[in-house]
């Protein structure tokens, strides 16, 4: 045991990240059928359009320079005393969820398949209730 974390984390990690990996992937898989709507490709920009795209990339160019002020922000502080909104994982929050909202509106307006808005809808929504559920439960004891 080397500072302070137990021996066995790492087997606790990987089987956590196992168990919501699964179960998003799951989840995509299901409703993707369920709504009849192609398999996006995987790790790859999806881009509607090419508003989508350039709406995206300022998104991006946002939340870039959000981390470094946040950071530049908070390292001139006390860290007892840290802004919890400029936090690097609240930020990046922030982001994923934003992003997808873009990404669901322009679907619903410019996607051929008019489903293709309630995967991406529906997929944030489980992802948001299984973060909720994961830090309201230690993260099923896990961590």
């Amino acid at each position: 045991m080397g500072y302070g974390v137990e021996s066995d984390f790492g087997i606790r990690l990987v089987l956590l990240l196992a168990i919501v990996l699964l179960l998003l992937v799951s989840f995509h898989t299901i409703m993707r059928k369920w709504l009849n709507v192609e398999r996006k490709k995987f790790l790859s920009n999806n881009y509607v359009n090419g508003k989508h795209k350039s709406i995206e990339w300022t998104i991006r160019i946002v939340t870039i320079v959000s981390l470094l002020l946040g950071y530049g922000i908070n390292i001139t502080r006390d860290p007892a005393h840290w802004y919890w909104f400029l936090q690097p994982w609240f930020i990046l929050i922030i982001f994923a969820f934003v992003s997808q909202i873009v990404s669901a509106v322009m679907e619903r307006k410019y996607a051929q398949n008019p489903n293709a808005y309630k995967v991406t809808i529906s997929e944030t929504i489980f992802l948001l209730i299984l973060l909720i559920t994961l830090f309201n439960t230690d993260f099923f004891g896990l961590i």
